[in-house]
């Protein structure tokens, strides 16, 4: 008898087990994907519950039928509700985002590792998204404010009546800078002196900026390091908002974002317009902010056939007209007077697809193709360009308990031609450019004290040009690259990293930029003026808590770059390309102290940057950059009210002739109140007063000498031009 209820008993249990659904179940961070251990899964209405384990996996036992309501939460992270059925065999994979107590725990998505801020070995400064609204409040049409703020980084006016400008990261000049979006090149060549003043801040997440050598993931022209502009992505919660902005200077914005997603798709769409009247505020009659007129869109669509499967397709399309010069004839065109017009258009797709898998891996593939054409007009002179650009990568990353793979391999192409109306009908195509590259790294977690990324990239570069003497054979770059973490202490930690670097020939060079292309033999570019690069960074960090609610962090970074084989013009007669006898070298110091005290932050940064020649017989500073910076801002934040005020000085900057510039001061002010209506609306008003003192280079010096028609500009810009700027609006989030 006893058998018999124990063989009963078995299959009673057996039974039950077989109308049992097992459902496995992945819960990671939504954004670094890493494992969430610990973290509680609880069937809604029961008792019954689960916890996963360190690599961030559980089993739960769900009986027929379904669908089950489940509940997953963590600490530190936003508790989510989930749907299942229970017949599913696949993974279910949770994604929790961090609550607002752990948002200061950024995630960088440009080194690949999906590992934080405080935990990467790479040195990264990250701009985050409350301090890029607080920065959409002085200069919403574009990044240009978002970069200058930043220690260590410059933006070089490069001309007087169009305002293009461009940005040099310690002392180097931006062709040795990757600027990035999404980690896709968009905004280089031909467009690098319109980058910053063309790309608007608004629906960005994240800025993150890396100094130093970065060319085992992203190759040639990673020298001084990257700017990768982070996107936003759709949440299940509708995002949609506007941004309405004037400013004294004449000068318009009208911007509108909207994002959201479901289980399956989602989208993203940005749209804006900015309108600037031509402005002359120390009227000589020539403007000192040029007459723009720019239309951006930026549609995305988000495709989530599965819980491990994301695909991303989007569409970057602006048109811009920007004229400077002399007023009445930019009013009138039948009046006769000098003027300088930049049209340009640009088209460009970005895809990407994601494939996460069980085993802790990701397999990524991104495509992007650029095709900007850009038209430079002045009295007798037409300057037209058409420059195409594609972007491949296919990759893999893979994480371990204690290190972190990614190698992959991607392909680069680029063409340039010259479509002046001196070669029509047939257009000069002037070089055609492809780089093919493959790439390791390794995160390697030696101890709890110790991180070591290392990283190993094989680049061939192969570039036909115009030229009599035939087409060189593609040339083979190797660049390694080490970062190495080390905590001392929970306060004290240090990163020391360095690596080679190379730049491909390229004729879109600042010095070219500056002379718009006139007078300057593009053809003289040959395939084997390739320049090169060592560096080498250092930085200790301090971080501590005084008491509930004061932090303090300070950092001291240290730096030194070696630039050989510069691409150089003559500087007599039609201006050619040449390589340069000798080197550039670039060594100097930041420093960073962030203090935040309750609702009270500050930040205090100041940049040591000695920038020397020392090639062609030239010694001594590189021109247009100031040894000394210092930057000062405080902030002050409540639920209803936001208020900074902000001051930058410049030290004196070597001329191109030798000379020095005065050093100058630069004050700003800005004040925001904010409100909320109805269930989720909000919405604020500001002002801004940027450089209330009126500093500008006119005050220093006469920027404009000659005649209407045949003026001469001044060719170094050092300081400011368009002087004091008073500018509001109005934001809402519906």
């Amino acid at each position: 008898m006893k058998n018999v209820i124990l063989l009963f008993f078995t299959i009673f249990l057996a039974r039950s087990a077989s109308g049992q659904d097992t459902l496995r179940i992945s819960v990671r961070h939504a954004l670094t994907n890493q494992p969430i251990p610990g973290a509680t899964i609880l069937r809604i209405g029961t008792t019954t519950g689960a916890a996963t384990d360190t690599a961030g996996y559980t089993q739960f036992q769900l009986p027929p039928p379904g669908p089950h309501r489940l509940r997953i939460s963590a600490v530190g992270f936003q508790s989510v509700n989930h749907t299942v059925i229970t017949s599913s065999t696949d993974t279910l994979r949770i994604a929790l985002e961090p609550s607002e107590e752990e948002l200061d725990e950024i995630t960088v998505s440009s080194t690949r590792s999906g590992r934080t801020v405080a935990d990467e070995p790479t040195r990264v400064e990250v701009i985050d998204a409350e301090e890029l609204d607080e920065k959409a409040n002085m200069q919403p049409a574009n990044i240009a404010v978002i970069l200058r703020e930043s220690p260590g980084i410059q933006v070089q006016q490069t001309s007087v009546m169009s305002a293009n400008a461009t940005f040099r990261i310690q002392g180097l000049d931006g062709r040795y800078t990757q600027l990035l979006q999404d980690g896709l090149p968009l905004y280089s060549g031909f467009s690098s002196g319109l980058s910053l003043m063309q790309v608007p801040p608004l629906n960005l997440k994240q800025v993150e900026l890396i100094k130093g050598c970065q060319s085992t993931l992203y190759g040639s022209g990673a020298i001084a390091g990257l700017v990768n502009l982070v996107t936003k992505e759709p949440t299940r919660e509708r995002d949609l908002s506007f941004l309405i902005n004037g400013t004294s200077a004449l000068g318009l914005d009208l911007n509108g974002y909207y994002a959201q997603r479901n289980d399956k798709v989602g989208v993203t769409f940005y749209a804006t317009r900015n309108l600037q009247r031509a402005f002359d505020p120390n009227h000589d009659q020539f403007s000192d902010l040029p007459q723009i007129a720019r239309t951006t869109l930026q549609p995305k669509f988000f495709w989530y056939p599965s819980p491990t499967t994301t695909l991303s397709a989007g569409l970057i399309w602006t048109e811009e007209q920007r004229t400077g010069g002399y007023l009445p004839t930019i009013k009138n065109e039948s009046i006769t007077g000098y003027t300088e017009a930049n049209n340009s258009r640009r088209l460009a797709t970005q895809f990407r697809l994601e494939k996460r898998f069980a085993n802790d891996a990701v397999l990524t593939v991104k495509n992007s193709f650029s095709r900007f054409k850009r038209a430079i007009v002045l009295p007798n002179y037409r300057f037209d360009g058409l420059q195409q650009s594609s972007f491949s990568e296919v990759s893999y990353f893979k994480h371990y308990t204690k290190s972190d793979w990614i190698a992959g391999l991607n392909v680069w192409t680029d063409s340039f031609r010259d479509d002046s109306p001196a070669n029509e009908p047939f257009p000069a195509t002037i070089y055609r450019q492809t780089i093919a590259g493959v790439f390791i790294q390794n995160t390697l977690t030696l101890s709890d004290r110790l991180s070591l990324e290392t990283g190993l990239r094989a680049d061939v570069v192969s570039t036909q040009v115009t030229t009599t003497t035939g087409t060189d054979p593609a040339k083979v770059f190797l660049l390694p690259r080490f970062s190495l973490l080390y905590r001392a202490s929970e306060h004290w930690t240090s990163r020391l990293g360095g690596g080679l670097g190379y730049k491909a020939p390229t004729i879109f060079t600042e010095d070219a930029e500056r002379l718009l292309f006139r007078n300057v033999d593009l053809r003289s570019i040959r395939s084997d003026q390739t320049e090169s690069s060592m560096g080498l960074n250092w930085d200790i960090n301090y971080r501590t808590t005084i008491g509930d609610e004061t932090t303090l962090s300070v950092n001291q970074l240290f730096f030194y770059t070696q630039l050989n084989r510069l691409t150089v013009l003559s500087p007599t007669g039609l201006a050619a390309f040449r390589t340069a006898n000798g080197h550039l070298s670039t060594r100097g110091f930041e420093t960073n102290v962030r203090l935040g005290y309750h609702d009270v932050h500050g930040f205090l940064g100041y940049s040591f940057i000695d920038t020397q020649r020392r090639y062609d017989n030239l010694t001594g500073m590189i021109p247009l950059t100031a040894k000394h910076r210092l930057y000062f801002t405080t902030l002050y934040e409540t639920d209803k009210l936001k208020t900074g005020f902000e001051a930058f000085y410049s030290g004196p900057q070597q001329r191109t002739n030798g000379t020095i510039t005065p050093s100058y001061w630069t004050l700003g002010y800005m004040i925001e109140k904010k409100w909320s209506f109805g269930r989720h609306a909000k919405g604020s008003v500001f002002i801004n007063f940027e450089n209330f003192l009126d500093v500008r280079q006119s005050r220093f010096e006469t920027l404009v000498t000659g005649t209407p028609t045949q003026p001469n500009f001044v060719t170094d810009i050092y300081a400011p031009t368009d002087g004091r700027v008073i500018n509001g609006g109005i934001k809402l989030k519906l």
